[in-house]
């Protein structure tokens, strides 16, 4: 049932991502990417890129390294929905049969599991979604992460990304799972910062953005590092509604910890079927 993860050596020096992913990316709701440098324990972020179609995202994947990047997306699916539905019990071979399914079959799939459970209990979760606060990989609203999970794990094996203790690929493009929340709740609590509804882009979550990005600058987390922000960074952190970079920079601060801990953080042993989630 669990196999303790074993990734390959890192590089010496790696460059850092952290991407903000979406299932349908649009010139005007894109994949963001956020790109950095760690010297110590400073993570200077040195560009924010876009992504508004799948080609664009997929050609980034391919980018020589050594990188190593935390990626918004489920990695795996709950043991205990892959058991009740009778799908491979391999990792690869899950993934293979996952991708094949279109979406509306998914959703079929995961509603009919939900149907028949009690009120409170619809869900499968994984060991790491309780600790790090995330929705379950099999919740298709609100948000989408079933179909992030189909969409964005082919796009990292066909590209022959490295996924430690999941997938063997190429050791110099290292991608890992990261939950921007989980950093986020840290710092501000149940304090919301973010919507993509014009409607509730108030002056609440701004100030919200702002505190969270002061905290980062300030390394008050327990991840031990310290973001580094030109004043033209900072601004444009907080003043998008969408939280989107903010998200991508959480996710690169997640991936700026994983390159310096044994195993990218993982525990000594992870269900190999479900994967792990960057500190949680």
């Amino acid at each position: 049932m669990a196999s303790p993860a074993t990734p390959p050596p890192a590089p010496p020096r790696w460059s850092l991502r952290g991407v903000d992913f979406t299932s349908r990316p649009t010139p005007r709701k894109p994949i963001v990417q956020a790109e950095g440098e760690l010297a110590g324990q400073v993570l200077r972020l040195t560009r924010l890129r876009a992504f508004p179609d799948e080609r664009t995202f997929a050609d980034s994947l391919r980018e020589p390294g050594p990188w190593l990047g935390g990626f918004d997306l489920p990695f795996g699916l709950p043991r205990e929905l892959v058991h009740a539905l009778g799908w491979p019990v391999s990792w690869d071979a899950l993934i293979a049969h996952y991708r094949q399914l279109d979406r509306a079959t998914v959703r079929a799939t995961f509603a009919a599991f939900c149907d028949a459970r009690p009120v409170g209990s619809k869900f499968a979760h994984r060991a790491c979604d309780r600790p790090a606060g995330s929705s379950s990989p099999m919740q298709w609203v609100n948000p989408p992460v079933a179909y992030m999970l189909h969409a964005g794990v082919p796009a990292l094996l066909d590209a022959g990304c490295h996924l430690p203790g999941l997938h063997a690929g190429d050791p110099d493009r290292v991608a890992l799972e990261a939950y921007p929340g989980l950093l986020a709740r840290e710092i501000l609590g149940r304090r919301s910062y973010k919507s993509d509804d014009p409607a509730r882009q108030t002056p609440d979550r701004l100030l919200a953005r702002r505190d969270l990005v002061d905290a980062l600058e300030q390394g008050r987390t327990r991840l031990g590092l310290r973001l580094k922000l030109s004043v033209a960074q900072h601004d444009a952190l907080v003043a998008d509604p969408s939280g989107d970079r903010l998200d991508a920079v959480l996710c690169l601060l997640q991936a700026g910890w994983g390159a310096l801990q044994p195993r990218h953080g993982w525990p000594e042993v992870v269900d190999c079927l479900e994967g792990w989630i960057l500190t949680a």
